[in-house]
């Protein structure tokens, strides 16, 4: 008979060579078969009844219901609205962009010395009305001198004539006054190196861009106008391409260092609701990618190219719209973190900061002014 500690060993023995052979012969399928793996289940831990999704809440706020089967709310806020629909005013009936009150020439309060234009020249495009007028007005506070460029140069001359006035009323006994000169082009056509050239002729220089010209109409993609699209994308793409090329242009001849501010929205990375408006957002996303192919082909020319995308401002043609649309401001604002919409002045240290000197190491990204609506 074996002894009880002989057959405890030799057990162990055999049970080590069976497991051995075990793993050998798994290995062995494994290497053979690379794609062998062993078969499991799992038990279901109860069984889930067919529920109907137009009798279930849950159910019906999801991919399994039929479209409209949980309310109205279905993407209430999140879809364009065909029935919107806003042309853009012509000049007759276009309101008149005030000059906000706003302290400019010698500050008093200490500051950088950057934070500033002194003897710099800026040309503004669209700079007779709305964001433009503002931020001239901005340009002109900071020590710069400006040139008004706009399609309607009578409107120019007079805001240019209220913007000084404006600058002699908070600066009192100033001796130097800001020039501020005013030139025609229509900035989808060739007429803008004409206003160039003329900007150069009384100036001798420039040193800064803003691009603001722009307008926005809305209807639906498919009833949408062919040719107010093309007047749309040639003031909005081919007026910021030649403007920005052609400033670009003299600042090289020069050799000197400039900075460009295109003026871009939210609407070119985003789709804005209900107002339905496909041209308008697909020429700003164009703009937003201009600045950055162009941001990166004149940096090794010390050209700063920077992008302003603004969510909607409480200008005079805004207003004028939500008059006629009351249910917009609504729509509009409850779409915003902060709940209010925005202001022009709200962009007058926007844009002064991305020129001024404080700034020359940022270039292409784009800076949104929109109350945190881009966020959610």
């Amino acid at each position: 008979m074996f002894r009880p500690t002989v057959a405890h060993q030799a057990i162990k023995v055999l049970n080590h060579l069976t497991h051995s052979r075990a793993v050998t012969a798994a290995f062995r399928l494994s290497v053979a078969s690379p794609f062998f793996r062993p078969l499991s289940s799992t038990v279901p831990l109860f069984k889930h009844e067919k529920k109907d999704p137009k009798k279930d809440n849950f159910l019906a706020a999801t991919t399994k219901a039929p479209e409209g089967v949980s309310g109205e709310q279905e993407g209430r806020f999140a879809r364009t609205d065909k029935n919107v629909k806003i042309e853009y005013p012509d000049d007759a009936n276009m309101p008149r962009s005030p000059i906000v009150q706003g302290r400019g020439g010698v500050h008093l309060k200490r500051t950088l010395a950057q934070f500033s234009l002194e003897n710099k020249v800026s040309l503004v495009t669209g700079g007779a009305r709305g964001l433009g007028l503002i931020m001239a007005q901005a340009l002109v506070a900071s020590g710069s001198d400006v040139d008004i460029v706009d399609l309607n140069k009578q409107e120019a001359e007079d805001q240019a004539e209220k913007l000084v006035e404006q600058f002699q009323k908070v600066n009192p006994g100033l001796g130097q006054m800001p020039n501020i000169t005013t030139h025609y082009a229509d900035v989808a056509s060739l007429s803008v190196n004409g206003a160039i050239a003329e900007v150069i002729q009384k100036h001798s220089k420039i040193d800064h861009l803003v691009t603001s010209a722009s307008f926005t109409e809305n209807f639906d993609a498919i009833s949408y106008p062919h040719n107010p699209m093309l007047k749309l994308w040639g003031v909005v793409v081919d007026g910021t391409y030649l403007f920005a090329t052609g400033v670009a242009r003299q600042l090289i001849e020069r050799n000197v260092p400039g900075s460009m501010v295109m003026i871009g929205s939210i609407s070119g990375a985003i789709v804005n609701v209900p107002q339905p408006q496909a041209p308008y957002n697909a020429a700003k996303a164009a703009v937003r990618h201009l600045v950055s192919s162009l941001a990166v082909e004149w940096a090794g020319h010390d050209i700063c190219v920077n992008i302003i995308n603004p969510r909607y401002m409480l200008t005079t043609l805004t207003g004028k719209i939500l008059d006629e649309n009351p249910d917009l401001r609504y729509k509009w604002t409850s779409h915003i973190p902060i709940g209010k919409m925005g202001t022009p002045k709200d962009l007058m240290s926007a844009v002064t900061f991305l020129l001024i000197g404080a700034s020359r190491y940022i270039t292409g990204p784009e800076l949104r002014v929109d109350g945190g609506y881009t966020l959610v």
